[in-house]
């Protein structure tokens, strides 16, 4: 940042949490040199051992078959890793930059300088937010940076929940919204650890609500065909590659849908089958790959929303606390 950007209380905050931002400026170096080395390593060591028998593997790359193996195990875990980042940046802006002040009375000394209550959050959330943003693309690319022709295989399918979240802006919209939860949870409660209880409560909350829901944000694309004879199977060569499979099953004349061989005769069973079981065709309901930015810009709209409003909460909950 700039000498302007960091005048009055932006510098103070920045000041005040600096041993924080360069533990978080270190973490991410660290982080950027560790994938770097897998990304080398996958490179430099691609054979893969199919069988090291009954022993150990002797040419084994730190316990995997190959660097590959490792490569992809690791960005595996990085893409659930990040979807912690939001609760970490909340929990921070909940704590340490406002319930402490709060609880502590720092913020009377702020106050009777020259700078208002409204100023003074401002600033926290202008900082908080900057940060956070430059911190999650930092990670974001990253991940990319290891991901490069890993995407789309190796269990790192782009619908996956992380891998979803990290490749597209909905991680950053998750950050923003983590810097107004925590905000208004240290207003509201005062309290260090309670707001940041709170705030990890809110936060998670809302991307597993969200990450549940996602998928049913847009319409999905459906796939249908007649059945071959009277076999009971039926085939899915109609769907794109790589694509989210939301539902699939067969029906019969009257258009009933229902999963061949998972229905009972019973109609007091859970799911029982129609009066009539003959197959008349097959159906598919599905997401393509082409669906991932819709759903993306949908999501990353709602919680740009919520950000909003919460934002907009925490500064009436302060101007209420201050009038």
């Amino acid at each position: 940042m700039s000498a302007p950007l960091l005048r009055g209380p932006r510098w103070a905050d920045v000041r005040l949490h600096r041993t924080t931002l360069w533990t978080a400026l270190g973490l991410l170096v660290f982080a950027a040199v560790l994938t770097g080395f897998f990304r080398w390593a996958a490179a430099a060591y691609p054979q893969t051992l199919d069988s090291c028998g009954a022993g150990p593997c002797e040419n084994a790359f730190l316990g995997f078959a190959s660097a590959q193996d490792l490569l992809n195990e690791f960005m595996r875990k990085a893409s659930k890793g990040l979807l912690l980042l939001p609760l970490l940046i909340g929990v921070f802006v909940a704590g340490p930059m406002v319930g402490r002040e709060l609880e502590s009375g720092l913020h009377r000394l702020a106050w009777v300088q020259s700078v208002t209550p409204a100023r003074w959050l401002a600033s926290k959330l202008t900082v908080a937010a900057t940060l956070a943003v430059a911190g999650t693309l930092a990670l974001m690319g990253i991940f990319q940076l290891g991901a490069s022709g890993v995407l789309g295989r190796w269990n790192l399918s782009w619908s996956e929940q992380g891998v979803f979240e990290t490749t597209g802006p909905t991680l950053v919209a998750y950050s923003l919204l983590a810097v107004a939860v925590g905000a208004l949870a240290g207003l509201l409660v005062r309290r260090t650890l309670l707001a940041m209880s709170l705030t990890g409560l809110v936060t998670g909350g809302v991307l597993l609500g969200l990450g549940n829901l996602r998928w049913h944000l847009f319409p999905v694309d459906t796939v249908s065909g007649p059945a071959s004879g009277t076999s009971t199977s039926y085939t899915m060569h109609d769907l794109p590659v790589d694509s989210l499979i939301m539902d699939m099953g067969v029906h019969n004349a009257a258009g009933e849908r229902f999963v061949a061989g998972q229905c009972s005769p019973d109609q007091m069973a859970d799911f029982p089958c129609p009066s009539d079981t003959g197959i008349t065709g097959w159906y598919a309901e599905f997401h393509p790959h082409a669906h991932f930015w819709y759903v993306q810009l949908i999501e990353t709209g709602i919680v740009l929303a919520l950000t909003a409003a919460v934002s907009y909460a925490a500064f009436r909950v302060l101007r209420r606390r201050t009038a």
